[in-house]
């Protein structure tokens, strides 16, 4: 069994690069994910988390645009860069979809890291302002 905490972080990123793909080149299909490099993704991933999430997305991917692009505050999806975007998609899927629960502190923190990573000089901010207003409506709404 796979350690979760150096395998999630690689799945992460592993889903984020995956959905930025996906993305690019206009296909969500099963044929496209399965047409993913295992080469790609890796032997450090929690491969039951890579695909419960994944599946969160495609499950959901209209309701989780529809969040992403109602806390973009006026910002169209065709307009957010496709990694941000990507970022985005796979954070709101695992805080509000996943079957697991994860701490909404360590899904934002690592979607801010990823960020950082490979996002442009202010995604981090931006990822992290979209996330965090999320959180705060979501939490908010729990009370």
């Amino acid at each position: 069994m796979s350690d979760n905490k150096t395998s999630r972080p690689s799945s992460r990123e592993a889903l984020m690069k995956m959905l930025f793909q996906m993305e690019i080149q206009g296909d969500f299909s099963e044929e496209a994910r399965n047409g993913f490099s295992e080469e790609f993704l890796g032997d450090q991933l929690d491969r039951k988390y890579f695909d419960g999430v994944f599946n969160a997305y495609i499950n959901h991917n209209n309701e989780i645009d529809d969040i992403i692009e109602k806390y973009s505050k006026g910002w169209k999806l065709e307009r957010l860069a496709k990694v941000d975007l990507s970022i985005l998609r796979v954070c709101v899927a695992e805080m509000m979809y996943y079957e697991e629960p994860v701490p909404v502190s360590v899904s934002i923190n690592e979607a801010v890291r990823i960020a950082k990573i490979y996002g442009g000089d202010d995604s981090r901010k931006f990822v992290n302002g979209i996330l965090g207003r999320i959180s705060k409506e979501r939490s908010d709404a729990d009370k």
